[in-house]
């Protein structure tokens, strides 16, 4: 009888995974360029616009970004964990965060998913922008020149990004406001190509996806902490690079005489708004609670798409002609046209979403809330509960039922040099996790700070906890005790509570108003005695016996307790 052949495991065919990922890609385009004969159009149509067919202003501008990212935040060495509190636009006061945090990413996948979004977007504007000039353009021009045409998409994505570092409500960080910048250029000049390149923006994504984890394990179960999804999109940031781009826009198809269908233009607007989330309108108020006006934000993208199709193509007819003066039978003439009401309603648009920005740039923080945290060249990291975010309330703001004075709990960074204020790790998503990090650093260094939290569940009565912080150099320190908890369950007529100290936690008996007793919480297996009551720890779990009564108490959060 022949021998049966042993299984091939699964992951010993993941490398051939991406191949097969490309090779089915390329059979497709294959497939497509046969069956339509756009291999030579193609090919035409791009070395019309682009030296060699290559977006080379693009490609220059992806290459600077992905620079930032690897040599100035570290992600050459740390490609998951990227410095990125220096490089956010924290303050006008601190002009490094507001130059940097235009090009700087907040992780690999705010990266790439930015980079995409670039190679969806920026092309169109570049084919638009062209590497060789129009005839109108002066041979003795520097614009005649293809290189510097080239040159002139980072350049323009340079200043563009300065103007969103500038004028985006801080501590923005990322390239999206450039990314939306070019979306609303696109969208003037090519609006159905636009909404095609933004589905095309899914494509790019899932085939990089698809390449870096052709197969996925995962399983139900666990809970996540995390801010929602829509709480962490800079919706002002993005709308500025947006009316930037639309102004770009604007300006190039109205010297170019090239206005697209009112119809298209709306619809595309529109689906791109719905489709970047732009009516995502939220609030925050504090810790870890947010509020979504979704209604607000669903008339607000139906309007901005309408004022978008009316600045960039309403006609020049006469909207208003005469004006007359309260009080009196005479008026004064204005002259008021239809483009120059809604190019004119869109840059007071514009300029209101920028100027929102600059109270609170001009943002400042004094010192930690508590003075007792670890020190790391000018950072102060610590733990503390309920106090004020310096950073959202340094503008009171009350509207609406909704306030800028807001508390935070949690794992707390403080830099006044740097006018940093930020909760690193929030105190829910500390107890869900036990432990975590905090990275904070500077020009050409980076220092992270181990945090850990050992609790104990008094039964029916939370949790009581202690915080940890192990800075880089120097010996562990504790920054916070909760206050003592008591158990819910009589023994023998006697209630005990859970009490952190400095080493341990400790057990303390009471009977009435008076404390019978208390001891340190005994080691795993062993028992300890004290009030009248014995106590066991078995398997995470403390009981307390009395004559032959055996009831439980507390319980291990399972993180590391002493």
């Amino acid at each position: 009888m022949a021998p049966v052949p042993s299984p091939v495991s699964v992951p010993s065919w993941l490398p051939l995974w991406p191949l097969a990922v490309l090779a089915g890609v390329a059979v497709s385009v294959a497939i497509l360029l046969r069956l339509t004969g756009w291999n030579a159009r193609w090919r035409r149509v791009l070395t019309e616009r682009f030296v060699l067919g290559v977006p080379w202003g693009t490609v220059l501008t992806g290459l600077g970004v992905l620079a930032v990212y690897l040599l100035l935040q570290g992600g050459w060495q740390h490609p998951n964990d990227p410095l990125v509190v220096p490089f956010r636009a924290w303050s006008y006061l601190y002009p490094l965060g507001i130059v940097t945090a235009p090009f700087a990413h907040n992780g690999l996948g705010h990266l790439t998913g930015n980079l995409v979004a670039t190679l969806a977007y920026a092309p169109l504007v570049e084919y638009a922008w062209g590497h060789y000039p129009e005839e109108s353009v002066s041979a003795d021009s520097p614009l005649a020149s293809p290189a510097v045409r080239v040159l002139a998409v980072p350049a323009a994505v340079l200043v563009v990004g300065l103007l969103t570092g500038l004028f985006a409500v801080g501590p923005v960080i990322g390239f999206s406001g450039v990314v939306f910048a070019f979306a609303g250029f696109a969208l003037v000049r090519y609006p159905i190509a636009t909404v095609v390149a933004m589905a095309g923006r899914g494509v790019i994504d899932l085939l990089y996806t698809a390449l870096r984890n052709p197969v996925t394990e995962a399983s139900g179960g666990g809970r996540s902490f995390g801010t929602p999804w829509w709480a962490n999109i800079a919706i002002q940031g993005h709308a500025l690079g947006l009316f930037l781009g639309v102004a770009l826009g604007w300006l190039y198809v109205t010297r170019r005489d090239r206005r697209p269908s009112p119809g298209r233009l709306w619809l595309a607007a529109l689906i791109f708004a719905v489709g970047q989330s732009l009516w995502a309108l939220y609030w925050y108020r504090g810790g870890v609670t947010y509020v979504l006006f979704r209604g607000a934000g669903v008339v607000a993208v139906f309007l901005l798409a309408a004022l978008v199709t009316a600045a960039v193509t309403a006609g020049d007819g006469l909207l208003v002609e005469s004006v007359g003066l309260p009080g009196t039978d005479r008026s004064v003439t204005v002259d008021l046209h239809g483009r120059e009401a809604a190019v004119g309603l869109f840059l007071a648009l514009t300029l209101a979403t920028a100027a929102a920005a600059i109270p609170i740039n001009l943002a400042t923080v004094s010192g930690g809330p508590t003075g007792d945290g670890v020190q790391v060249r000018g950072y102060e990291i610590t733990y503390a509960e309920d106090v004020p975010d310096q950073y959202v309330s340094a503008v009171p703001i009350t509207a609406f039922g909704e306030t800028t004075q807001v508390n935070t709990s949690g794992v707390i960074v403080v830099n006044e040099g740097r006018k940093v204020f930020r909760t690193a790790i929030s105190k829910p998503r500390l107890a869900f996790q036990g432990s975590g990090s905090v990275t904070v650093g500077g020009l050409g260094w980076r220092r992270t700070v181990d945090v850990n939290r050992q609790a104990w569940d008094p039964v029916g009565n939370g949790s009581v906890y202690k915080v940890f912080l192990n800075p880089p150099d120097g010996d562990r320190r504790l920054v916070f005790t909760s206050d003592p908890k008591t158990a819910e369950p009589r023994v023998g007529g006697r209630r005990v509570s859970v009490r952190p100290s400095r080493q341990a936690f400790d057990l303390v008996v009471h009977g009435g108003n008076e404390t019978l007793g208390e001891t340190t919480l005994p080691t795993e297996g062993s028992n300890v005695t004290a009030g009248g009551l014995t106590f066991n720890r078995s398997g995470g779990r403390v009981f307390a016996i009395r004559d032959g009564t055996r009831v439980r108490i507390a319980d291990s959060s399972g993180r590391g307790n002493g």
